[in-house]
């Protein structure tokens, strides 16, 4: 019999940890630097390091054999998953509390679910059905401070909106990723949507916030610096790899199940660091969340089995950066 493993899980329920700690760290950083040179310096040191793990692995080699088509799937992925979720996610956390705003999370993979089963026909059994109406109704009740009504447009603040748009931004990113990923492999896609959103970034900040923004970076608290460095080397490069080796030691569907871990560390980090308060909707909207993204994922599984489906196929092999 094989042993489990251990090393394995220990390292997604890292990744887990470092994706729920974006919330906090980018709280910090938004009330403290402006929000698009933020951004752009947050993934320039990411690229960096994903670009040291492509030529360590040997793959940079590999971009010269991409074609026009490839370059235009990763641009459109990037203008979506790094450069609009980048704004959205520093924006909100200038108006929302990182522990509320993680909760967001549990809304990725609803959407990403039913946009699928919609455009690409994916089955969907009761198991996952029911998870999704588990991890709406909780995201929704956690973002909406126990009442879902406030989130009806006039209602809603912006900042709620804005986690919205972190959530739509993402799904668009995963399902023009699903077609990117046919032809080029996961960290070369990360390495190259990481890097023209680090561009596109740096342009957008440069035209809108102008180089006093870069200048007033110098400025900013140690504990800003300290997290951007850990959103841009910890969430995003660091973490991608754990979840990488997750995917490619125990299947895609095993290793995303630990994605029902994300809101909880960023609830319970936000809370040990930020001293935001834990409000009986958070915590009771956030169990509702994790259990309906469990259930999605047991669901997934199990209809993975049925049809004698391979895990590592079974879904997006994607990295989520929060």
């Amino acid at each position: 019999m094989k042993s489990p493993n251990y090393s394995v899980h220990l390292s997604l329920i890292g990744m887990a940890a470092l994706w729920g700690a974006s919330w906090p760290w980018g709280r910090v950083v938004a009330q403290a630097m402006p929000p698009l040179a933020a951004a752009s310096l947050r993934f320039l040191i990411a690229s960096v390091a994903l670009l040291l793990w492509m030529s360590w692995s040997g793959r940079l080699k590999a971009l010269c054999t991409l074609d026009s088509r490839e370059w235009l799937g990763l641009l459109n992925a990037s203008a979506f998953g790094v450069f609009g979720y980048s704004i959205f996610f520093l924006l909100a956390l200038k108006l929302v509390p990182a522990g509320k705003a993680s909760m967001v999370v549990a809304l990725n993979p609803v959407l990403i679910l039913i946009l699928a089963s919609l455009l690409f026909r994916e089955p969907v059994n009761k198991k996952m059905s029911l998870g999704v109406i588990l991890a709406v109704s909780g995201a929704l009740y956690a973002l909406s401070a126990g009442s879902i009504s406030s989130l009806m447009p006039g209602q809603s603040g912006i900042g709620e909106w804005l986690l919205l748009g972190c959530a739509l931004c993402w799904v668009s990113y995963t399902l023009i990723g699903r077609t990117v990923l046919t032809t080029v492999d996961s960290l070369t896609a990360t390495s190259m949507t990481t890097l023209i959103g680090a561009v596109l970034l740096s342009i957008s900040s440069l035209g809108v916030e102008g180089l006093s923004a870069w200048g007033s970076l110098i400025h900013a608290p140690s504990q800003a610096w300290y997290s951007v460095l850990a959103l841009g080397l910890g969430s995003t490069a660091l973490a991608f790899a754990w979840y990488m080796h997750g995917v490619k030691s125990l299947g895609a569907t095993s290793a995303g199940a630990y994605l029902a871990l994300v809101p909880l560390f960023g609830v319970l980090l936000s809370s040990l660091w930020l001293k935001e308060t834990l409000n009986p909707s958070l915590i009771g909207g956030g169990l509702l969340a994790i259990s309906g993204m469990a259930l999605m994922s047991w669901g997934r599984q199990t209809l993975n089995t049925k049809d004698n489906t391979p895990a590592e196929n079974s879904q997006l092999q994607l990295g989520q950066y929060d």
